[in-house]
């Protein structure tokens, strides 16, 4: 994990000790959350959210779900990237009529940044 702030921490590794599990990884829901708490994503100043990604380990946090919810129906800009297949969280908000999504390919990767800056009116 790491924010623009510089902040950097581990969400998963196969060494943690944690009782949440994806795959062979175990998931630190107590540090990934100490981590989002140092990040002001509803802070007025903040125009910009990237979140880098919406996956199934993410959403084990009870905080991270509350704070995505919260930063979709707010009037900032996010741009994020989600795991391809998912339940839950992760189909709720492709399912989303404010979303537009891009699936990003070895073909359109190159271009991807420009369409969406168009998109956006930049």
């Amino acid at each position: 994990m790491a924010s623009f702030n510089g902040k950097r921490g581990t969400l998963s590794h196969t060494d943690i000790s944690s009782q949440f599990r994806v795959g062979k990884y175990r998931v630190d829901i107590a540090g990934f959350e100490a981590f989002l708490d140092d990040i002001d994503f509803l802070s007025p100043v903040t125009e910009l959210i990237v979140i880098d990604e919406i996956g199934k380990m993410e959403c084990l946090s009870k905080k991270f779900v509350s704070f995505l919810n919260h930063i979709l129906n707010s009037d900032k800009l996010v741009i994020a990237t989600i795991a391809l297949k998912g339940s839950g969280v992760i189909e709720a908000v492709k399912k989303r009529p404010d979303i537009t999504l891009f699936q990003i390919t070895t073909r359109n990767r190159d271009s991807l940044l420009l369409e969406i800056l168009m998109l956006l009116g930049e």
